[in-house]
């Protein structure tokens, strides 16, 4: 999973989850039209606790 992060001054807007980076870039285009020409943009993958921390740091 993929998440998208927006900033545009004091403003910071999340979008998705999106199944695949691509998927976050084509809908991109789409977002950045309502922000500032100066909007700084990233794509994230997302993790799940488990494959961070591993089961059996969960468990304890």
């Amino acid at each position: 999973m993929y998440l998208l992060t927006i900033r545009d001054g004091l403003v910071t807007r999340h979008v998705g989850p999106y199944a695949s980076p691509k998927l976050a870039a084509d809908d991109l285009d789409r977002l950045l039209r309502q922000f500032g020409e100066r909007a700084r943009w990233q794509i994230h993958a997302l993790e799940s606790p488990e494959h961070v921390f591993g089961r059996a740091q969960l468990a304890a």
